[in-house]
């Protein structure tokens, strides 16, 4: 029998982020400010990865202090009523040598759907201080309304202010426990 191994996000090195369209014709990036996560593996083998990720709904930033209001007021994330986004690995597929498919259920908004996200695996490396560290670029969609995110406003010109998909972007270090 294999031995478990744990790791932690190095919240240093770490950025889970979002882009949503503004208008229909531009991005905004926001970010998940606090979070935490489980992750234990078979020794430094990722495929069979129990992974359980908490983000909090009241930390999310995209660099407006208007806009961050909106967004966990009710309109939006909802803070006061849900203040968590789970979200826990159901499978960790090896595609290739580096790009996996991490399917889960994410919880947000008291909705919980399945989502895969595309994976590219950095590798591991030990770092100047002897901690061994993994790396991941995480990728995805969603589409907000099926979590219950549906708050707009139309345009004069036609269109809508807020996209509905949400790309998901993760950089992901994880440091050897």
């Amino acid at each position: 029998m294999s031995q478990k191994t744990k790791w932690e996000i190095d919240p240093t090195h770490a950025e889970i982020g979002f882009k949503v369209k503004h208008m229909m014709f531009t991005n905004v990036s926001g970010k998940i400010g606090k979070y935490s996560a489980i992750i234990e593996t078979d020794e430094d083998d990722f495929t069979n990865a129990v992974i359980d990720f908490t983000g909090d709904t009241d930390s999310v930033t995209t660099g407006n202090a208007d806009r961050d209001a909106h967004l966990i007021s009710p309109d939006f994330f909802d803070a006061a009523q849900f203040p968590k986004i789970n979200f826990v690995a159901t499978s960790f597929l090896k595609v290739d040598i580096a790009d996996f498919e991490l399917t889960g259920d994410l919880t947000l908004h008291g909705v919980t759907k399945p989502i895969k996200l595309a994976v590219e695996f950095g590798g591991l490396m030990k770092d100047p201080w002897g901690n061994i560290k993994a790396a991941f670029n995480i990728e995805g969609k969603i589409n907000r309304k099926d979590w219950g995110l549906s708050w707009n406003a139309a345009l004069e010109a036609g269109g809508v202010l807020v996209g509905e998909e949400v790309k998901i972007i993760a950089e992901i270090e994880l440091i050897k426990k």
